[in-house]
């Protein structure tokens, strides 16, 4: 199992908004040349796109700035209802999960540490460190957890709760269940390709307790 992080385990960005990171990465980020590319996006990870594209020169300091403000969110994060229930469910099954997610992978091994969930992840992929171009829909994050999983493709499912999740599932060769916690999310999901559209993780827990019996 490859399982997103922000959407269906929690809501990174519930306790400090995501225009406010952006805000904060525009107060750190601006100098003599002026703001930073983005930086009229509420979206921090869409503002990071957008300095890999246009200001090569500073995606290694903006990266580092957006890992460590989506450390300071997870703390006030909100756990999906069903999220942890998915987890378990998984271990229980004999299904090893792999996050695989465009947040900084610090943030999601402090999420995971400070909920007790740590023991139920085999391992966190992030984006790459100072290499924006490496979140999804890149298909780089997955086929990385695929091998350390040392798995293949048609072995593997990933549930994301995008329509850039659905694509870079495809593009690694794999099928992909949508998570729509959003009105509207689900025929944007489906539209997408995705295999299968649930609307809430316990849900999905139940379909694994279902599966393994």
């Amino acid at each position: 199992m490859l399982l997103d992080f922000d959407g269906p385990v929690c809501s990174v960005f519930a306790g400090f908004p995501a225009a406010d990171v952006a805000r904060r990465m525009v107060e750190l980020l601006s100098g003599p040349d002026g703001p930073p590319p983005g930086h009229e996006e509420s979206d921090p990870l869409a503002m990071l796109r957008r300095i890999a594209d246009e200001r090569e020169d500073l995606v290694s300091v903006a990266d580092e700035a957006l890992a460590q403000l989506e450390a300071e969110a997870v703390d006030m994060a909100r756990p999906t209802p069903g999220g942890s229930d998915f987890l378990e469910a998984c271990v229980a099954s004999g299904r090893s999960v792999w996050m695989v997610s465009n947040n900084a992978t610090i943030a999601i091994e402090r999420y995971l540490g400070a909920h007790g969930l740590e023991r139920l992840v085999a391992g966190q992929f992030g984006r790459v460190r100072g290499e924006p171009k490496s979140m999804k829909p890149s298909p780089r994050l997955l086929a990385a957890a695929m091998g350390a999983a040392d798995a293949k493709p048609g072995e593997c499912i990933f549930i994301g709760d995008a329509v850039r999740d659905i694509e870079a599932a495809h593009a690694a060769g794999m099928e992909a269940i949508g998570y729509a916690n959003k009105p509207g999310k689900d025929e944007a999901l489906a539209a997408a390709g995705a295999v299968a559209v649930v609307t809430s993780m316990d849900d999905l827990a139940r379909a694994v307790v279902t599966t393994a019996g």
